[in-house]
């Protein structure tokens, strides 16, 4: 069928006609409710999993992990995908495969398995996260794509939050095994955005025939990979696994990194134009990036299994914590970026990461203490996070793009995206070996209870005093490393970003969205 046979001729600008546009938006809407839904409800969903399968802390940080190393490592070559194969076919293929996975996690009878599906499910999101917002650009014209974009940020954002919300009520209603319908649910959403982008939308061309740069993805895997298995081996057992055996593998990821960086100065194509690092300005914002979203994401995992397992709140009561964060973000970061703007990055990213850490050295506080108050303690602290986020993402974005030149904004953007995800993944491996120590050391192991994990049977109260406490002192310790993560995230950009307003680019790409 012909682009006329899909609802009139498509312009000069987009290879999609009119009519067919808006089958474009609402895929893209899906394939990023996926990804977003599977993110944040599955960290409410931890404590539960585990006591369902059995599931070590170890095993719990990989069950995230995974889906965290293959994104992260492939991303780009993904992105490059798209420019290779066409938007369209990438796209699809991208929701097809992610679809598949899912459904594979969903029947998963043990936590390997889950976690090698996981691995697989990243893959696919690898080319479909960043072909959401590709074929967004690709398919309408240049006067109506901001407000495309819009539609498409504010409805990713409407997921994002209602998305753990729902899902802990769910999960608070149903049994253990009603985990399994959160990788279950993307098999409709997926199906519907395939179906939509097969029957409706017409096949674009692609526009480059760069190669994919696959020997870099690998590197970048193994090196990743190869880091965070030996900062999460560190946790097992409080840290008292085979030492060497940790070491060992975290220098193996080290060295490939070195030949990653190595290959991608020497690559015709590479997949990191790494020469974009030598601009002072891009450098230091992708540093305040790492330093963010490490924290935040370290947060945002630990936290659910704080008030789950070790307070005893309900999925549905814990739910509520990504809520401010999403919408803080949603309604402040128009108004911000246009803020940013006028005065330049500097000050309110600055600002932002100081707010966030205030908030977590509030989670720090209360996690120390005998007060369990969630509304009126973690909550506000949540929303004080969510104000703090919501002046960072739009300036943070804008820092990023204005940094270099127009030719490379597509570029630096899906630098940053990976930068946030690898903060991501560094930082739930790294601090499950904190929380491993830290609750070893107050006792909790002594309860027969693991770090996260609900009870399955009654506890003699005095076992349950120190397990409870053991939690509180291991969240501790993450909430104060996150905290002052994020003060360092706020010397960096105010060290590194300019004073002034820089001249904005006509389009700006979107900035990382891991919350």
């Amino acid at each position: 069928m012909d682009a006329s046979g899909l609802g009139g001729l498509a312009s000069k600008e987009t290879f999609c006609p009119q009519r067919s546009r808006r089958y474009v938006l609402i895929a893209a809407i899906l394939a990023s409710a996926l990804g977003f839904i599977d993110g944040s409800v599955l960290s409410i969903a931890m404590p539960v999993l585990r006591t369902n399968l059995g599931a070590s802390l170890v095993e719990a940080q990989w069950i995230s992990n995974a889906y965290a190393l293959t994104l992260s490592a492939l991303i780009l070559a993904g992105g490059a995908a798209g420019d290779r194969f066409g938007l369209r076919r990438a796209f699809v293929a991208g929701i097809a495969l992610f679809i598949v996975a899912s459904i594979a996690c969903a029947l998963a009878p043990t936590a390997p398995l889950l976690i090698l599906f996981r691995a697989i499910q990243g893959i696919g999101a690898a080319v479909m996260v960043p072909g959401s917002l590709a074929i967004i650009a690709k398919a309408y014209p240049k006067a109506e794509r901001g407000r495309a974009i819009g539609i498409w940020a504010a409805a990713s954002a409407l997921t994002t939050a209602l998305g753990p919300v729902l899902g802990g009520m769910v999960l608070s209603s149903f049994g253990a095994g009603i985990w399994r319908a959160i990788f279950a649910i993307n098999l409709p959403l997926g199906a519907i955005a395939i179906w939509l982008l097969l029957a409706k939308v017409p096949a674009d061309s692609p526009t480059q025939q760069k190669g994919l740069d696959l020997g870099g993805a690998a590197l970048a895997t193994l090196a990743f990979g190869g880091m965070a298995y030996g900062l999460t081996a560190m946790s097992a057992e409080g840290g008292n696994g085979s030492v060497m055996v940790n070491i060992a593998a975290f220098l193996i990821g080290l060295a490939a990194l070195a030949v990653f960086l190595l290959w991608e100065s020497r690559h015709r194509e590479p997949m990191v134009d790494l020469r974009l690092f030598r601009i002072a300005a891009f450098s230091g914002a992708n540093a305040a990036t790492f330093f963010l979203y490490f924290a935040l994401s370290a947060v945002l995992f630990y936290l659910p299994m704080l008030l789950i397992a070790g307070w005893g709140l309900s999925t549905a009561e814990a739910g509520f914590i990504f809520l401010p964060l999403s919408a803080a973000i949603a309604l402040l970061s128009g108004p911000v970026g246009r803020w940013s703007d006028r005065i330049g990055a500097r000050l309110p990213i600055t600002l932002g990461s100081f707010v966030v850490g205030l908030a977590f050295v509030g989670l720090a506080l209360l996690a120390g203490v005998d007060f369990h108050g969630f509304w009126t303690g973690v909550f506000p602290l949540a929303a004080l996070m969510g104000l703090g986020m919501a002046l960072v993402v739009s300036p943070l974005s804008t820092a990023i793009m204005t940094s270099v030149d127009d030719r490379d904004t597509g570029a630096a953007s899906g630098i940053n995206n990976a930068v946030a995800r690898i903060a991501g993944l560094m930082a739930v491996a790294a601090l499950g070996a904190v929380v491993g120590l830290v609750y070893a050391a107050a006792g909790g192991p002594s309860s027969g209870v693991d770090f996260g994990v609900l009870p399955q049977s009654a506890i003699e109260p005095a076992a349950e005093a120190v397990r409870a406490s053991a939690t509180g002192r291991a969240f501790q310790a993450v909430a104060a490393i996150s905290a002052a993560m994020c003060f360092v995230a706020a010397i960096t950009a105010w060290l590194t970003q300019p004073a002034r307003p820089t001249p904005q680019p006509d389009e700006v790409a979107a900035g990382p969205t891991t919350y």
